[in-house]
């Protein structure tokens, strides 16, 4: 045999090797099913502060009893439903205090995620909002959002 022939051979059946163990470790894999996160899991992952502030804390004790419901556990939002507020669209130099302040007194059309309106909040004052901020603020920056 030339050497051609002999180096032709020896990569056919270095290929039918690698084929193989390709194919069986594919059988042999379990299949992952990509399905879409269900309507209403969190949208992000948060992590928490280690502390809040005085108003910070007030601020989520509001924030759980009137956002938390469409806007999600910690701000993470809910898929389908409503975004997360910690988010780089978030930040205070994209959307400052004041869009937080008229959001919730005037509503707001959907503009940067295709979840439906957010309707005016009545029963918030610019108090509480304050203090919802503030917390939004502090778990923003612990998730590196300045």
């Amino acid at each position: 045999m030339n050497k051609f022939t002999l180096t032709g051979a020896a990569i056919l059946v270095v290929a039918l090797g690698a084929y193989a163990v390709t194919r069986s470790s594919e059988q042999t894999a379990p299949a992952q099913e990509t399905m879409a996160p269900a309507e209403g899991a969190a949208m992000v992952a948060v992590t928490l502060p280690d502390t809040l502030s005085p108003e910070g804390t007030m601020g989520k004790r509001a924030f759980d009893a009137v956002c938390a419901d469409c806007h999600g556990d910690n701000a993470a939002g809910k898929m389908g439903i409503a975004p997360p507020l910690i988010h780089k669209i978030y930040e205070p130099s994209h959307h400052g205090d004041m869009a937080f302040q008229m959001a919730a007194a005037n509503g707001v059309r959907a503009h940067h995620w295709k979840l439906g309106d957010m309707p005016p909040q009545p029963g918030v004052t610019r108090a509480d909002v304050t203090s919802i901020i503030a917390y939004i603020r502090e778990v923003q920056r612990a998730n590196g959002i300045n």
